[in-house]
């Protein structure tokens, strides 16, 4: 049987390397399309053998360039995301309701055998957050261009790789002192990026053509959970101090004055909706493949980067101080 030919975009980041490497691994030929392939080329290049990825430098909204892609296409997937709005034309409207557009009609007029869009968890709710907005008429665009397409809806996704529990260890082994918003009641499903992987593998060689599918892990959390845990899985006490709406509006204009915020007016809005499974569309488990990865157990991985002393710490000091007795009982 012929391998099928995989379009990606997006694949830089931590879901798009790990899908690529099980296509690849599998006998997909995968096109990984980036915008810069100097800067990202030399890790993509690793993630398959020799014949199995072709990496092509593309502005994602030249269609002229992208167009030529399609031809030799027979799935495409798209990956393509941010999480706040910068100049050059990155805002959320292109990103998340034009691109995907432009995708879909693409796959239409070359009659590709699926599409695969990568949304967001809590986006019918959160109607006041323009980043929900735009992930929504993005679902609706795709749909209506293409009705055979299989769109994703994840709620948080972490790994080591990820900008979510690796930014939160690391102000939380700084700061003493950490906000939480909405009292930290805020519900999520944490889903591991390699059970997110293993859906999207699942949904392409089971040829299941689903509309909407949320994607979810084993465990709910709420928000002040995550930080506990997380504080406690890197040895660190610190106070989560409950901020007060009008304040967290104020500091997050503050943030929104750097290069990449950590917080925004339009993330606090998206804050005060949970991000977990509605029951109105299926779900991975849904589907066969059930998250199998639980939250602490997948950070307790990597999160010795964030330790005092790094993974082997105690071990370390106990074999010195040892070390030290014996010395000084000779």
């Amino acid at each position: 049987m012929k391998a099928k030919n995989v379009l990606i975009f997006g694949c830089s980041g931590q879901i798009g390397r790990s899908i690529v490497r099980k296509l690849t691994k599998d006998n997909y030929t995968v096109t990984a399309v980036t915008r810069n392939i100097h800067q990202k080329g030399i890790v993509l290049k690793t993630l398959g053998n020799a014949g199995f990825i072709n990496i092509v430098e593309a502005n994602i909204f030249d269609e002229n360039k992208i167009r030529e892609l399609f031809k030799k296409a027979d799935i495409c997937i798209n990956l393509v995301g941010i999480l706040f709005e910068q100049k050059k034309g990155s805002t959320f409207k292109n990103i998340h309701t034009v691109f995907p557009s432009i995708l879909a009609k693409l796959c239409k007029e070359y009659n590709l055998k699926h599409f695969i869009h990568l949304s967001a968890l809590g986006i019918n709710d959160a109607v006041d957050s323009d980043y929900a907005k735009s992930k929504l008429e993005g679902e609706n665009a795709i749909l209506k261009n293409f009705p055979f397409a299989t769109i994703l809806r994840p709620s948080i996704v972490y790994s080591v790789e990820d900008n979510f529990t690796t930014n939160f260890m690391t102000l939380l082994s700084r700061l003493p002192v950490f906000p939480i918003y909405y009292g930290g009641k805020t519900r999520f499903a944490p889903i591991a990026c390699s059970d997110l992987t293993d859906t999207i593998y699942h949904v392409i060689s089971n040829n299941i053509y689903s509309k909407i599918i949320e994607c979810v892990g084993p465990e709910i959390i709420t928000f002040k959970e995550i930080l506990q845990r997380l504080l406690n899985l890197i040895d660190k006490k610190r106070i989560l101090l409950p901020f007060p709406l009008p304040l967290a509006e104020l500091s997050a204009r503050f943030f929104e004055l750097m290069p990449k915020p950590l917080l925004t007016r339009d993330q606090l809005r998206l804050l005060a909706h949970s991000n977990i499974a509605t029951g109105k569309y299926k779900t991975n488990a849904d589907i066969g493949i059930p998250s199998k990865r639980y939250f602490d157990e997948e950070v307790k991985k990597y999160c010795y980067m964030w330790r005092d002393g790094g993974q082997f710490s105690t071990e370390k000091y106990t074999t010195n101080n040892d070390l030290r007795n014996k010395t000084s009982q000779d």
